[in-house]
């Protein structure tokens, strides 16, 4: 199993979910600094997406592909795209929109997502978490493949589990290769310091589940030696306990 971090860089949040690129040492007062991180499995079979990014561009370019590519990978080779939640800093980099079309990303990947976690992303039209304009195109792609059970296997290498917590229908991922485990709790645990801390958080559609999940999977990353991956920390995109 090899791990790459696919950094998008630091953004600075506004209340109303505006995400504006700082430079890492800045910050802009009334924001919530956070960097954005999806991650890159390779397996012998599998070339797996742990979210897509916030969908920024530079130049008209994707973020999410020009990562990639950096790593030597086109984005064609992209098998599976594995969605924790529909917040738009998670799923917008699936596409971009170009002369009022929308262009997929990764059109030869299966692109698994919650099915309830889209029909609530839908009902939400005045949370600015949620990006509409993007739920809608994806909503009709033909290469999703429906999540409708709360926990599983999609291959016996890959675990997923219906958590809720930071939302409804909030999904952990498990990647599994002989005696290594790399975790993926996305916005239930996005930064190391939520380990240090305790706390049932505000921006949690349930922040006493997100907290209790911190620790439980704290405890067994310990016991198993887990590699943890923090979609939104600054400096640590992942630690192996």
């Amino acid at each position: 199993m090899k791990i790459i971090a696919l950094n998008e860089g630091t953004f600075a949040v506004d209340k109303k979910k505006n995400f504006k690129l700082i430079d890492s040492e800045d910050s802009i007062a009334g924001t919530l600094k956070m960097a954005t991180c999806p991650f890159l499995i390779i397996l012998e079979n599998d070339m797996i997406l742990l979210d897509a990014g916030s969908g920024f561009e530079t130049d008209g370019i994707p973020n999410i592909t020009a990562l990639i590519r950096k790593n030597g990978i086109e984005p064609e080779q992209i098998t599976k795209v594995l969605l924790s939640h529909l917040h738009k800093d998670h799923c917008d980099g699936l596409g971009h929109f170009k002369e009022g079309r929308f262009i997929q990303n990764f059109e030869k990947a299966t692109i698994y997502i919650q099915e309830k976690e889209l029909a609530y992303g839908l009902s939400q039209t005045e949370n600015p978490s949620f990006n509409q304009d993007v739920l809608t195109e994806i909503s009709a792609l033909p290469n999703i493949h429906w999540m409708r059970d709360d926990k599983g296997f999609i291959t016996e290498n890959i675990k997923f589990e219906l958590t809720g917590g930071h939302s409804p229908f909030h999904q952990a991922f498990w990647v599994i290769v002989e005696n290594e485990t790399a975790f993926y709790g996305a916005d239930n645990l996005p930064q190391k310091s939520y380990l240090r801390f305790h706390i049932a958080y505000k921006t949690d559609d349930d922040g006493k589940k997100a907290m209790e999940l911190r620790q439980s999977w704290e405890k067994t990353a310990k016991e198993e030696h887990w590699t943890v991956l923090f979609y939104h920390d600054l400096k640590n995109n992942a630690i192996t306990f």
